[in-house]
């Protein structure tokens, strides 16, 4: 498949990615996935809070990246919101010993801190996100939520755990939480809890999976996984469909991930 690949016009490209898509969006992509996280919530604060701190330490092994995030849960008493709202300087001790790879006690303390900044002052994360989206991508929304995610005081050394796409990242952390929040694929996976945006702004979490597939499919030249290579592939994906294009990353990945395509 993998040389036939290689010459399949865009229609076909389209039918064979759309039928991954069938068979990765569902239902079973669960539990192998960090998306599990939110899951175990149902108010809208606790699935997103829970959707972006998970999202946050997604990189490395799936399975640690899954084991710790669940170790966070429980420090946050598995009450994301009430934790982030409520929380005192001594609740925040516990979480000091907490570390996935180089997201450590202190970056998690200064996060809380961050979150409850963006709840109590900014009508919480759907709304900052919101607020600067254009009509065509989510790029610059990305980069004003970091602006305003570290206009309280902070550490230096957290703001490389949330990325900006105007610095050259191609952010797929977060690209992947708004797939999350805002796509509704009406299988039970991505939540489309966030109406305020439209699925057709969203881009690829681009990573070294979806990058290496969409490379042998034709889909990306650029060598490199940033934001120009990020821009590149969300542009070939949107002439597969426009108003989902995000959901070829089920395709991608699983792809690369569960085929070694």
């Amino acid at each position: 498949m993998k040389e036939q690949s290689k010459r399949l016009n865009q229609q076909e490209l389209k039918e064979f990615l759309d039928a991954k898509v069938y068979e990765f969006n569902s239902p079973k992509f669960i539990d192998s996935d960090p998306i599990q996280i939110p899951h175990q919530f149902s108010k809208k604060e606790d699935i997103e809070i829970a959707g972006f701190l998970a999202a946050t330490i997604a990189w490395g092994n799936r399975k640690s990246i899954i084991n710790n995030a669940n170790k966070l849960m429980t420090l946050l008493d598995h009450s994301p919101y009430d934790f982030i709202i409520n929380h005192t300087e001594g609740d925040l001790e516990k979480l000091l010993p907490f570390v996935h790879r180089t997201f450590n006690g202190d970056d998690c303390v200064q996060f809380i801190k961050s979150l409850q900044h963006i709840y109590k002052n900014h009508n919480g994360l759907e709304a900052v996100f919101a607020k600067h989206a254009d009509s065509a991508f989510l790029q610059t929304s990305i980069s004003e939520f970091k602006r305003t995610f570290f206009e309280i005081d902070h550490l230096k050394r957290t703001e490389k755990h949330v990325s900006d796409p105007l610095r050259k990242s191609a952010a797929k952390r977060i690209n992947m939480f708004l797939r999350w929040m805002v796509r509704n694929d009406n299988t039970g996976v991505d939540f489309g809890i966030w109406k305020s945006l439209s699925p057709a702004l969203l881009s690829c979490p681009l990573d070294v999976h979806s990058g290496n597939v969409a490379r042998k499919l034709g889909l990306l030249d650029r060598k490199q996984n940033d934001a120009k290579a990020l821009l590149e592939l969300d542009t070939n994906l949107r002439k597969l469909d426009k108003t989902d294009p995000v959901k070829y990353d089920f395709a991608l990945f699983g792809l690369g991930v569960f085929e070694g395509f």
